[in-house]
């Protein structure tokens, strides 16, 4: 049963899509019947993910691109465009770059890396596809943090940083595109135990990141690309400007 019905034929665009949390977003997407184009840099990944869609009946499409480029987020605008139709709901969920380091060790070019992949990549990536939707004077942006950016955690610096900077762009960018009829809200995950998770943390680890979170289970992608679903559906149309914390619990304030 759909429980989405409004979302059916509207043109989605998923950036980090070619696994992970964005894979399972732009699923779920497309299982409401909506058209998608997953957004990533590895090709194979992206046709993998396309393939799936398609299979299961739904509508997709892919553009590899590098969403720290202007020029290439404005292909990805010009191709989805084309093919899809204006855009509806936009999933700025590219980043993700949170591995540990101590702050002291922690040197400039991997800051500026940080900072361009999570929080810069957003903004760009905003900045395509936010003038066409307040021009049809409608839409919804979903970002996407961190709760590494709600307290401080065991991640890197720069990437707390980052995703703090998520919430506030969130928030300024609601204000501003409200009155216009654009929606812009984030989503805030705790640890999700994606595929590179699973290679990246041991499974003693995981064991304990579960016991730390009060519903006593690490998240999963379906869990934030539920959240996705609901930010762009009507039954979200008086929700902007806000961080939905998807952690278990965790993050409470």
């Amino acid at each position: 049963m759909t429980r989405y019905p409004e979302l059916h034929g509207r043109t989605v665009v998923v950036t980090g899509g070619s696994r992970g949390i964005g894979a399972a977003t732009a699923h779920a997407f497309a299982a409401e019947g909506a058209r998608v184009c997953v957004v990533g840099r590895d090709e194979a990944a992206l046709a993998a993910v396309v393939g799936a869609i398609t299979a299961e009946g739904g509508t997709a499409m892919s553009v590899a691109a590098d969403v720290t480029d202007s020029a290439a987020l404005a292909r990805v605008a010009e191709e989805s465009g084309r093919r899809l139709g204006p855009v509806d709901v936009l999933a700025a969920f590219a980043g993700g770059q949170g591995r540990p380091v101590p702050s002291a060790e922690l040197t400039e070019e991997r800051w500026r890396e940080v900072l361009d992949a999570d929080l810069t990549s957003a903004f760009l990536t905003v900045r395509t596809f936010l003038p066409g939707m307040l021009e049809r004077g409608g839409g919804s942006v979903i970002t996407m943090s961190s709760a590494a950016g709600r307290q401080p955690s065991g991640a890197n610096l720069a990437y707390g940083v980052a995703s703090a900077g998520l919430v506030m762009l969130t928030r300024h960018l609601a204000t501003e595109a409200g009155p216009r009829g654009v929606r812009v809200n984030c989503l805030a995950p705790s640890v999700i135990l994606t595929e590179r998770s699973a290679v990246q943390i041991p499974a003693g680890v995981r064991e304990q990141l579960a016991r730390a979170h009060p519903l006593g289970r690490l998240g999963l992608p379906r869990d934030v690309a539920a959240c996705a679903l609901f930010l762009a559906s009507d039954g979200a149309s008086w929700l902007s400007g806000i961080t939905l914390d998807v952690a278990g619990g965790r993050i409470t304030g």
